[in-house]
Formats: structure tokens, sequence, C-alpha cells
């Protein structure tokens, strides 16, 4: 009797601006001081990016 191949399980983990899961192997990173962002594409990387450099709301120094 053949032994049954059951697939290994994939990691999957979230992108950090829509959320998608994704799998690990595919996910573009950016590390931080304290962690990794996971991102499931340059679309939503470019986004995250360009919202890190932007001043956030209400922080008139005036």
């Amino acid at each position: 009797m053949a032994e049954k191949i059951t697939p290994a399980k994939t990691e999957h983990i979230a992108c950090a601006v829509c959320l998608k899961d994704i799998p690990a192997s595919v996910a573009f990173s950016q590390e931080g001081d304290e962690y990794a962002q996971h991102f499931c594409g340059l679309e939503c990387y470019d986004k995250w990016k360009q919202q890190q450099t932007e001043e956030p709301e209400g922080n008139d120094k005036g």
C-alpha cells in the first residue's frame, strides 16, 4: 500500500495595508525598528511608504 502524500501547509500572513492573506514565501517585507511588516505587492508597499512620509493631520505647530 502506497503512503498518502499530503501537501505541506503554507504559512500565510496579512498584508500590512490591505490585510489580504498572502503566502509568506511571496510577501515583500519591510523591517522596522520593532517588527517586520509584509506586503502583498509593490502597490501596497508604495501606499504604505507614502503614508509614512506624510505628516499626520492635526499636528499644526503654530
